[in-house]
């Protein structure tokens, strides 16, 4: 019998074969440049595309080519400077952290905290999200429907005050581009991916290189992969097996909001146009009795006032999700094991404190976590399932390693 979860995953790449040659519908001037959040569009005069070489994707077997905003072209100078950048503490303001400091390439490109920690101290309302395909995703934060690009994306954490500070750079851009531009090598790395521009070192140019080396972190090899697309039979066990039959079935209802070749229910990619972006409330919270999350984690409604999407975030990726704990928008979960008992009871059940609650009453739940009984063996084997979607070597391409730690006199430390 064909499961449910493996043809939903076989349609979508049959999808991608089809496609046409568009690059897509989501194009945003306003975006494409890449700036800060609360600054105006960034128009430059010399922002042609650079007559670089263009980078030459590997992509998994069944992945379509990832969508690449038409004022940033992707080359492999630009990806090999925002690796460079990505890893680079001096890009924040007390030179502490880097954006690889919450993105771990060895934790999938997470932090393996309950919530991330910023530059100052500070601590994050939300768990470090997995870059684990990123350039496939149609929204790029747990609540926010508006950022859909990840040039403008990484604004967030350089530049962001409100309500945290990350890298603290608001204020200190000069600062952080006068340590770059005093480094050698950089002078080499931003006249090869920007040519043609007098000084190519400026914050449009930095945001659109850490995007191009993100939109590089594609993972498709693992165990899963080869048994359902490489005709692997061998590279599932058995309990592996039963437990991606489970995971297809209606009784658990996973694939509806984890299905496709990615493993969620909202993707873009070259000659898909962005199309619905989907948030969902899964019974985490419900502190009032009325369906109320955390007051400063509501989700959603952060961002349309509506009352119905009152705690609803983004189905993340399920790729590599072994190595991401802990789960939920929070970290509030600490292990799979846990996640499988939070959907079984159709929702958590907090008894005492302040977030106490019946999350399974929540009003503005999903409709698809009604709750489901499983054996003990059958549990064990959806997370078995679920640990072999851990792409071992996307965990450790050094293509996708930091630079900086490898060369003690690059002259710029790795930070935590």
């Amino acid at each position: 019998m064909k499961l449910r979860a493996a043809a939903a995953w076989l349609s979508f790449a049959a999808l991608v074969a089809c496609a046409g040659p568009s690059d897509g519908a989501h194009d945003n001037a306003s975006l494409d440049a890449g700036h800060a959040p609360d600054d105006p569009p960034v128009n430059r005069a010399d922002a042609a595309p650079p007559t670089a070489s263009e980078y030459p994707f590997e992509l998994p077997f069944g992945f379509p080519k990832p969508y690449v905003p038409a004022a940033n072209p992707l080359t492999a100078e630009k990806v090999e400077l925002g690796r460079h950048l990505f890893y680079d503490v001096r890009l924040s303001a007390n030179e502490t952290q880097s954006c690889g400091s919450c993105h771990q390439q060895a934790l999938a490109f997470t932090d393996g905290r309950p919530v991330s920690v910023g530059s100052t101290g500070q601590m994050h309302r939300r768990n470090a999200m997995s870059l684990t395909n990123v350039a496939y995703a149609a929204t790029l934060t747990w609540p926010n429907p508006v950022l859909t690009d990840l040039e403008p994306q990484s604004g967030v954490p350089l530049f962001g005050i409100d309500p945290v500070i990350e890298l603290g750079l608001k204020g200190h851009e000069e600062e952080a581009l006068d340590r770059l531009r005093a480094d050698t090598r950089y002078q080499t790395l931003f006249a090869a991916a920007f040519p043609g521009q007098g000084d190519p070192f400026d914050m449009v140019n930095v945001q659109r290189a850490i995007a191009s080396f993100e939109r590089t972190l594609v993972s498709g090899t693992s165990r899963f992969d080869r048994y359902q697309y490489l005709s692997d039979k061998n590279a599932l066990t058995v309990e592996e097996k039963r437990g991606l039959e489970l995971f297809g079935s209606e009784a658990l209802e996973c694939f509806h909001c984890h299905g496709g070749f990615n493993f969620t229910d909202a993707v873009v990619y070259k000659g898909l146009p962005l199309g619905d972006l989907n948030f969902h409330n899964t019974g985490l919270y419900n502190v009032d009795g009325k369906g109320a999350f955390p007051a400063d984690n509501v989700g959603l409604l952060e961002f349309t006032a509506k009352p119905s999407d009152m705690g609803r975030f983004k189905a993340p990726t399920l790729r590599n999700i072994e190595k991401t704990a802990p789960y939920m928008h929070d970290g509030s979960i600490a292990t799979l094991e846990e996640v499988i008992e939070h959907y079984s009871a159709g929702g958590r059940t907090i008894t005492s404190g302040p977030h106490a609650g019946i999350g399974s009453a929540n009003p503005f739940k999903s409709s698809f976590i009604s709750g489901f009984s499983l054996t003990a063996a059958d549990k064990h084997a959806v997370v078995a399932f679920l640990k072999s979607l851990t792409d071992d070597a996307f965990l450790t391409n050094p293509k996708l390693a930091n630079p900086w730690s490898a060369n003690s006199d690059a002259g710029a430390p790795s930070g935590p």
